[in-house]
């Protein structure tokens, strides 16, 4: 790998969620929304696509713009929103993008004769009179594609069904002709939602939203986010169309339901909707999901989790880690930006994030990044007050001691406790002072040799802002 690879994947002033992951040649690429800094509402900016080497996860390049919202001709003012999307490539070569707009029940397909080139609109999924799937009595809104060709045939999974609404059932499959639009066979059932879930094995996490589709050997595998949000979740099936069960949890974007750390029910992060999907990439799975950062739903960035898929077909649930796209520890030595955080909370415990102007605004600590939407500055984490606590997985440590960190503050008078563990013991403690400019602490400390987290807990006046550390093996200088 040309760097470490670390999450988020993406540069920390890009916003794409909702990542369906494919390799295309001897790359990956992502395709999804794309989320606005300090945006007002989900999905505001065109579609982008990143890609990496197959073998190196760290060496992401931007391919672009692939689709501009006006390209849909019921969108031409731009007003509506490209809601999460999926990518196939067709029985003809070329590659389709499903996508559904935020005001309208139907499916929209654009089509590219290469993976992350510029998309055109193709045309709606529809029935053979011309009718569009989401407009014919009865139909269910269309909404966040997961798309998979096989055997001539376009398997299109779509459905959201939130814990207020009761319109059921509400995740469905649709069988479409080579054509990729035309509907072959009638909508049917899938999985269930909260209101159909009593005796079907998914009571614990029934239907929301994020069809992905993916199909492992002789097996398929639906992945989709839960009613409760946080939860990437999967279930299994012999045949592409019916007969899935529950599997578990994947990811939680909050980790909850991880007890290898902490309580299984403590979130370690604040959470929300999540959606992604898995792949096999050298021989490695993974699953792809997102956070929320700028402590609102509306600005969310993609991570990346090693997953295992045990020889019974089962993938056990995995914790979030600054590390995930390095596929194993990073170097006990040198500088970590602050925005790789993948714990982050305070004593007052909340699961999820906020909405602008809201409670995250002034009590809870964020990542965030200074300037407008675009700008290409680099991501920290704000307004940690006494009691708040920043956590980074893992580090391979050998003979660490002594760390030193660069924050700022107004007012501030404090110190930063770092330790190994979330409730561990301290092991050092480096002091900060007020500066309406990043400036550098550091102190001497003794970190355990062997893979280790990184805590770093703020106990003073005022907030502190932190936007890196770094970790050294060298003699403690005290400069």
């Amino acid at each position: 790998m040309k760097k470490q690879g670390v999450n988020p994947y993406l540069p920390s002033w890009e916003y794409v969620p909702d990542g369906e992951p494919y390799i295309f040649g001897d790359r990956v690429y992502v395709y999804g929304s794309h989320d606005r800094f300090r945006g007002y509402a989900y999905c505001l900016n065109d579609y982008v696509c990143w890609s990496a080497p197959v073998e190196d996860l760290s060496d992401w390049r931007y391919e672009g713009v692939i689709y501009k919202k006006t390209e849909d001709p019921a969108n031409r003012d731009g007003e509506m929103c490209l809601y999460a999307p999926d990518v196939t490539q067709g029985y003809d070569g070329r590659y389709y993008l499903y996508y559904a707009l935020d005001e309208l029940p139907v499916m929209s397909v654009a089509v590219c004769d290469t993976p992350a080139g510029e998309y055109h609109f193709y045309g709606y999924v529809h029935y053979e009179d011309g009718t569009r799937l989401g407009e014919k009595k009865g139909d269910l809104m269309q909404f966040d594609p997961g798309v998979l060709c096989e055997d001539g045939k376009v398997y299109l999974y779509s459905g959201f069904c939130s814990k207020k609404t009761r319109n059921s059932p509400y995740s469905q499959v649709i069988v479409l002709k080579e054509d990729m639009v035309t509907v072959a066979e009638t909508p049917r059932f899938l999985i269930p939602s909260r209101h159909d879930a009593e005796g079907t094995g998914f009571e614990e996490n029934p239907f929301f939203e994020a069809s992905s589709i993916r199909k492992i050997g002789e097996k398929y595998y639906f992945v989709y986010s839960s009613v409760y949000g946080c939860s990437l979740c999967y279930a299994v099936s012999d045949s592409p169309v019916e007969g899935f069960t529950y599997g578990g949890v994947i990811v939680s974007n909050n980790d909850t339901g991880i007890d290898s750390y902490k309580p299984a029910e403590q979130p370690m992060f604040y959470g929300g909707n999540n959606h992604g999907s898995i792949i096999c990439i050298e021989g490695q799975w993974y699953v792809f999901y997102h956070r929320h950062t700028d402590g609102t739903n509306y600005s969310r960035q993609g991570c990346i989790e090693p997953i295992e898929i045990a020889s019974n077909g089962s993938i056990g649930q995995v914790e979030m880690t600054s590390c995930g796209p390095n596929n194993g520890p990073l170097r006990g030595e040198g500088t970590y930006p602050a925005y790789i955080a993948c714990n982050l909370f305070c004593e007052t415990v909340e699961p999820f994030t906020g909405s602008p102007g809201e409670w995250m605004d002034a009590r809870f600590p964020k990542i965030t990044q200074e300037g407008k939407d675009g700008d290409e500055e680099e991501g920290y984490i704000t307004n940690m007050k006494s009691g708040a606590t920043a956590g980074f997985k893992y580090f391979d440590c050998q003979g660490v001691n002594r760390i030193s960190i660069v924050a700022r503050g107004r007012g501030l008078k404090g110190d930063l406790e770092v330790m190994t563990a979330w409730d561990g013991e301290v092991v050092g403690r480096i002091e900060v002072r007020a500066s309406n400019e990043w400036k550098a602490y550091e102190a001497a400390m003794q970190i355990p040799d062997g893979v280790q987290a990184l805590y770093f807990r703020y106990r003073g006046e005022k907030a502190v802002s932190l936007k890196s550390f770094t970790l050294y093996t060298d003699l403690f200088t005290g400069k």
